[in-house]
């Protein structure tokens, strides 16, 4: 039998909120946007009304404004989408325990025996109804019997929509789509695949397993598996954590960087974001990233494989700092810049001794990063500051300023 799969994506989630507390502004182009002031003004949410006119989600406040000059933006509340997406999760919760979060507002959720073999799109639009009637939002869902194609029905139409995708129907429904709706395939991997004339998901399909494995490796097995619906993942149980695979922080400085002294206060309050984090889960990094965007809004990346695993502030740093070095002199003018921990190990894992590095520092600077962790968790983040914050506060990242904090996970 197959399994029932609910993909339930919330329409419009941040400007949906809004519009519960600015009842005023419905039927008007509303978009939810970040600081301008700060440079974090892109679009993060916006309504039917603005997506009409062509306003999209991550496009810069200004370029929204040119499209649409009546556009009404509102700052974000995030304090407002927790309560919310926590009410819609506990509406999922009465139909299964097994509901997957795929980002603040979207959930799978597996009914398979919890509904009748049939009853998928009803249980579909009972939750629909209810979260419209008790919450005042709306959600899109998708039905299927693997978890991509259900992702792609909660897609396919918008607002408040229930779409199947069965067996006997999704070559018509899915293949025709551009291989970019599949999950998973991001912009450079679609232009990639056009490279080799696969523009659709039935392209994707039809392609030859040896073509797709020698251009994209391994993704291209797990992308063909998913145009072809084979896709047998599980939806997890309510608090299950899938395995962390990357921890990261990145943000837009207000203005731009132009030397070292620029990115310093930036670059040692992203150290010590990821730092925290990987202490707080448990985890070493062997790799770290440092991601760089220009003022022309080009991202570039360079990359340092440690000589041994790391949850060190300090270490993360020095990393970062060696790595901008590999851009042979100051890379031009910064508009952005990140951080990231990768190929991430437990803290518990066996460490093989080398004599040539400093035990006696690591331990040291071990235990200063937890006595620092400990009095920010009791006094704030503020209470202890690095000196280098101090020469520009304001290039300096607070936890409550990050513009982006990724965490990459294992699908």
């Amino acid at each position: 039998m197959d399994r029932i799969i609910l993909h339930s994506d919330i329409n419009a989630c941040y400007a949906g909120i809004e519009l519960l507390f600015a009842p005023q502004l419905r039927g008007k182009p509303v978009a939810v946007g970040g600081d301008e002031a700060l440079r974090h003004g892109i679009v993060l949410s916006k309504t039917e009304e603005a997506k009409r006119i062509g306003v999209r989600t991550g496009m810069t406040l200004w370029q929204a404004r040119q499209l649409c000059p009546e556009l009404v933006v509102v700052p974000p509340h995030f304090d407002r989408y927790l309560y919310f997406t926590g009410e819609v999760q506990k509406i999922y919760s009465e139909y299964t325990d097994r509901r997957e979060p795929f980002g603040i507002d979207e959930s799978w959720l597996d009914l398979t025996g919890c509904v009748p073999a049939a009853g998928g799109k009803a249980a579909a639009k009972e939750i629909g109804a209810r979260v419209k009637h008790e919450l005042g939002l709306t959600v899109s869902v998708g039905v299927s019997w693997n978890k991509v194609f259900a992702k792609l029905g909660s897609d396919y139409k918008k607002p408040d929509a229930v779409t199947v995708i069965g067996r006997h129907d999704y070559k018509d429904k899915v293949w025709p789509l551009p291989a970019g709706a599949l999950l998973f395939v991001g912009r450079s991997t679609a232009r990639r695949l056009g490279e080799l004339g696969i523009h659709t998901i039935g392209d994707l399909a039809r392609t030859q397993a040896d073509v797709l494995r020698l251009r994209l490796g391994k993704a291209g097995d797990m992308l063909q598996a998913f145009a072809n619906g084979w896709d047998t993942s599980p939806v997890r149980r309510a608090g299950e954590r899938p395995p962390v695979k990357s921890i990261g922080n990145s943000t837009t400085t207000p203005r731009d960087m132009i030397s070292l002294s620029d990115a310093m206060p930036a670059l040692v309050s992203l150290a010590e974001s990821v730092g925290a984090r990987l202490r707080q889960a448990g985890l070493m990094a062997r790799t770290v990233t440092l991601d760089m965007r220009s003022a022309q809004l080009t991202w570039c990346s360079h990359r340092m494989r440690l000589e041994c695993p790391t949850d060190c502030s300090r270490a993360l740093l020095e990393s970062a700092l060696a790595l901008l070095a590999e851009a042979h002199a100051w890379p031009g003018a910064l508009r952005g810049i990140g951080i990231r921990a990768e190929e991430l190990v437990s803290v518990n894992m066996p460490d093989q001794i080398d004599i040539f590095n400093d035990y006696v520092n690591r331990i040291k600077q071990k235990n200063l990063d937890s006595a620092i962790d400990r009095i920010r968790g009791k006094y704030g983040g503020a209470a202890v500051q690095r000196g280098a914050v101090f020469a520009d506060p304001a290039m300096a990242v607070t936890p409550a300023q990050e513009e982006f904090a990724f965490v990459k996970t294992a699908q």
